[in-house]
């Protein structure tokens, strides 16, 4: 290696750690100008995760409270205070606490009110159940199927065969029920 070369792979340095210097003066410069405006973003990322966290607490807490409550009305119907604290705490696991209750209860007071709920299966479920206790046609999303089999199970009634084996028709091939329903069609629409 000839002088030329070294003096070159110097220079070549000696550049590389010029502008690592310069870079570092800019930085140095940046934080100097913007220093209030770094600190208050890292406050405000503090603040925000630290925030994050206590919420994250204070749901598991009311969680938990709830969950307690509604294991509590599991072991006894009538304690007051573990009603209060489930409605309080997580009115969705109250509904459905609710509907339970009215469904075994036969409760049409219930069910009404739980049929107009914003839970969209609260509703469905409290409608369907209303409407079998009621005697009533039902129209359900959930228990599509079966409201079709409890339909024609009241036209049969009423004496509406036609109307009875359109419904049991609706039922596809793949249902859970259609062989429920191939029997009511042929025992009792055949039979007529």
């Amino acid at each position: 290696m000839n002088i030329q070369d070294s003096i070159n792979e110097v220079k070549k340095e000696f550049t590389g750690d010029e502008q690592m210097l310069a870079s570092a003066f800019k930085l140095e410069k940046f934080y100097k100008k913007n220093k209030i405006a770094i600190f208050a973003v890292i406050g405000l990322l503090v603040v925000f995760f630290s925030a994050k966290v206590v919420m994250g607490a204070i749901e598991d807490s009311r969680l938990n409270s709830a969950n307690d409550a509604y294991l509590a009305l599991q072991k006894d119907a009538k304690n007051v205070q573990a009603v209060e604290t489930l409605k309080s705490k997580n009115p969705k696991l109250f509904e459905l606490y609710s509907y339970k209750q009215a469904v075994e209860n036969r409760d049409i007071k219930t069910l009404k009110t739980l049929s107009s709920s914003k839970n969209e299966f609260i509703s469905d479920m409290s409608s369907y159940h209303l409407s079998l206790l009621e005697g009533k046609v039902v129209n359900s999303k959930l228990y599509k199927d079966f409201a079709l089999v409890d339909n024609a199970a009241i036209y049969i009634k009423d004496g509406n065969m036609e109307e009875a084996k359109n419904q049991l028709a609706l039922i596809d091939e793949k249902s859970p029920v259609y062989n429920i329903s191939e029997i009511i069609k042929h025992y009792t629409i055949k039979g007529k």
